[in-house]
């Protein structure tokens, strides 16, 4: 593996987050980096979290059995936040992945930030603004588990146009803002900084959310843009 691979540390709140994405979610996950820490939290004592106990193994995660107990308290929680905290401070790794759609971690995802950590967010569309916005990048579950089935189901037909929940068209304000902050000298935008500028902008920023696996293919279906070729073979976009 190279050396400038993040080391990441995949810490997963076992009750705000499905089993049945575990596959998809580790394979988004090295896209990222390595998964050096895996760790999920939860109460395995009883059968609520059997789907969970079901895929550890497979996926070499370790289970943090915690035990509420006392009414309203959510003792896998403070146990998540505390473990983040030393791995924080103890400098082993490079960035988290939190995976939870739970807005009490959004102080770790902050600090972790303030750090100069990189924090990866997995979570459902319902996950609150707050924690979104406090991760580098937020991943909606709903375009891992759409994403790995379709891959899975339709390997010649298909494969990268995930069922969308939004349209194209959806997505051009986010892009407009996004080339106003670039600026420009000519009119083209280069489409891989327009990317980071929307990254930066929107941390839940997808185009699988728009029905696109590539952000070139979601700008051509709006329909509202030109591309070519840069000098240096990047594509360019601009406004028709």
């Amino acid at each position: 593996m190279a050396d400038d691979t993040q080391r990441l540390a995949v810490l997963i709140d076992a009750d705000n987050a499905p089993a049945s994405i575990v596959d998809a979610l580790f394979d988004e996950i090295a896209s990222l980096g390595e998964a050096s820490i895996r760790r999920i939290y939860g109460d395995f004592s009883g059968t609520r979290q059997k789907g969970w106990q079901g895929v550890l193994n497979r996926h070499a995660i370790n289970a943090v059995q915690t035990f509420n107990y006392t009414t309203g308290k959510n003792a896998s929680d403070i146990a998540l936040v505390i473990d983040g905290m030393d791995m924080l401070h103890q400098g082993r790794i490079d960035g988290f992945c939190l995976v939870s759609s739970d807005s009490d971690f959004t102080r770790l995802a902050s600090r972790a930030r303030e750090q100069g950590m990189m924090v990866y967010g997995f979570g459902a569309e319902k996950t609150p603004e707050a924690f979104r916005n406090a991760c580098n990048r937020f991943i909606y579950i709903e375009n891992l588990v759409v994403s790995k089935r379709e891959s899975d189901e339709a390997p010649s037909a298909g494969k990268n146009a995930p069922r969308s929940r939004k349209s194209a068209g959806d997505a051009l304000p986010l892009i407009r803002k996004a080339m106003d902050q670039m600026g420009d000298d000519d009119g083209w935008y280069n489409l891989g900084i327009l990317g980071q500028t929307l990254g930066k902008l929107y941390p839940d920023f997808d185009p699988r959310t728009y029905g696109n696996a590539k952000l070139s293919t979601l700008v051509r279906k709006t329909g509202a843009f030109a591309d070519r070729k840069g000098a240096d073979g990047a594509i360019e976009i601009s406004p028709k």
